[in-house]
């Protein structure tokens, strides 16, 4: 079976406990700390998948690690752990976000521009694309990109939608070539 699909039953199984408890505006925040916690530390994945320390040397290490989290969260990577699946973990946590936002009509989405732009610019362009989507909210995420030249590209989910200099300079040049 493949990652994807191995992520996607966990993260089904983790929003459906979120459910129950009426939790996952917690649990997806926890997770977002467990994800930059093993992005952070590659050293992290090595010790978990290493065949030569016990799993119960790797769950207290967990426990020890994501102490003050919910048990929930913990049990859920000592499981994971436990059954071989270390390299899934960001895929689940990535699954199970994009499942609580899907239910609660939020997307996400990168915008790219030149240089940062304000909260209030945000916070405008969440609302406009929010307004378009029919989505009650857009997280967005700034990434400086100086090759756009100005303006700004938004990503959400495999949609670009691309207002900048470059790609209107980009769509000059090929008309004065389709001219020619």
């Amino acid at each position: 079976m493949s990652e994807a699909v191995v992520a996607k039953r966990y993260a089904d199984a983790l929003f459906q406990l979120g459910t129950e408890k009426q939790a996952h505006e917690e649990m997806v925040e926890e997770f977002r700390v467990v994800k930059e916690i093993f992005q952070d530390n590659k050293r992290l994945y090595t010790f978990l998948k290493h065949p030569r320390v016990n799993n119960e040397k790797k769950k207290q290490f967990l426990d020890e690690v994501f102490q003050g989290m919910s048990t929930d969260v913990v049990n859920t990577l000592k499981l994971l752990v436990e059954r071989h699946r270390v390299e899934i973990i960001p895929f689940v946590i990535d699954q199970f976000r994009q499942m609580v936002y899907d239910a609660q009509g939020i997307a996400e989405a990168t915008v790219y521009s030149v240089q940062e732009l304000s909260d209030a610019e945000i916070k405008e362009l969440a609302a406009v694309f929010a307004k378009r989507l029919g989505k009650k909210e857009i997280k967005l995420e700034n990434k400086i990109d100086p090759s756009i030249i100005g303006g700004v590209k938004l990503q959400i989910g495999n949609t670009i939608y691309d207002g900048s200099l470059h790609a209107k300079l980009k769509r000059i040049e090929r008309n004065i070539a389709g001219a020619n």
